[in-house]
């Protein structure tokens, strides 16, 4: 039988940690940040059908947020170049913890955890150095930063759990300091890639976006069941030039890209917001520039183009749909080979939707 102090450690343990699952808060499907009318910040659980099953305010301007695999417990991380996150209770709207980066890093505003939940995974900036690294932060200690591995590029935007427990880093190629702020500093020279690794940090896969096209810099990744990345990217030159803006990747060290109408790619501005994979081989990208979202089937052929103001978020529902948020409030879905409409909010949802 436990003793005394046992028990009250326990009791103290589980006041910290939250225990509910996400159906305990009314099973959303994704995540994201948004603002309301007020200006508050918040962060928000979206159903399949686009309802707000919960919404908590965060302190500042939230940009995507790392959704536990089982426990109502997100990461809310800092826009870059932030250097700091917040862990929320989702059942409460507590912050339970916050989380720094160490002297001399900052993050870009994503994270991933891994397949049981015990670590966080977080793209940082070495400001030093300008390379990237991939944080490895320890949830059961608190969310103790437990070690590091190199991304192997700059400007690791994106982070994602591939279906197989492995991570997907999309390096989107670009060198920025805090002291200039967003001003890019290696244009001539960038080289964005998407890399695949265990969760020890072991390099397991490598395709670099090829030379002729070397300023597409790979920002927003998504996986399919059968680990296929949708990959979109964020033309650095004139945007006349842009070529296509959405490419695949199936495990073989090689980007295939995605075959775009030129008269819709010209409407861009060189910018993908998001992309998402979901349903049976079928793909999404947006572009808040654009005002547009576009689907495709498996061979990367764009098979549909949508007009939705300020169109940005996208995320896989259970039903094969995939939800799609806009700045002004409105969720749609996309359904077969169609846009629906499903429901406004009297919010302005930010760039991406975290699927849980």
């Amino acid at each position: 039988m436990p003793s005394r102090r046992a028990f009250l450690a326990g009791l103290t343990s589980a006041s910290l940690t939250p225990t509910l699952g996400w159906a305990d808060v009314g099973n959303p499907v994704a995540l994201s940040a948004a603002m309301d009318q007020s200006g508050r910040y918040l962060l928000v659980g979206l159903t399949t059908q686009g309802d707000i099953a919960f919404q908590v305010p965060l302190p500042a301007r939230g940009h995507a947020a790392a959704a536990h695999p089982y426990v109502a417990e997100a990461v809310a991380i800092a826009r870059r170049p932030g250097t700091f996150a917040k862990v929320v209770d989702c059942s409460t709207g507590d912050i339970i913890r916050t989380i720094r980066t160490p002297t001399g890093r900052h993050f870009y505003g994503h994270g991933a955890f891994s397949d049981d939940g015990t670590l966080l995974f977080t793209p940082e900036n070495d400001i030093a150095s300008g390379q990237g690294r991939i944080g490895i932060w320890d949830r059961s200690a608190g969310y103790k930063r437990i070690g590091e591995f190199t991304s192997a590029g700059i400007g690791p935007h994106e982070i994602l759990r591939l279906p197989n427990g492995a991570l997907a880093v999309a390096n989107g190629g670009i060198h920025t300091h805090p002291a200039t702020g967003r001003t890019k500093l290696n244009i001539d020279t960038m080289r964005p890639n998407l890399a695949v690794f265990d969760t020890d940090g072991e390099l397991k896969d490598f395709a670099e976006v090829p030379d002729a096209i070397h300023h597409n810099s790979l920002r927003h990744i998504s996986a399919a069941p059968d680990g296929t990345v949708v990959c979109g990217f964020q033309w650095q030159g004139d945007p006349f030039e842009a070529p296509s803006l959405v490419a695949l990747y199936n495990g073989n060290g090689t980007l295939k890209p995605a075959d775009m109408d030129d008269t819709a790619l010209y409407q861009l501005d060189g910018y993908i917001g998001s992309v998402s994979a979901f349903g049976p081989g079928r793909y999404a990208a947006s572009s808040p520039r654009g005002g547009l979202a576009f689907q495709f089937d498996a061979s990367g052929q764009q098979i549909g183009t949508y007009r939705a103001h300020d169109v940005c978020g996208l995320c896989a529902t259970p039903d094969g749909s995939c939800l799609v948020t806009d700045g002004t409030g409105q969720v749609h879905a996309l359904v077969g080979d169609r846009l629906i409409h499903r429901t406004t909010h009297r919010l302005a949802f930010d760039n991406h939707l975290t699927a849980i």
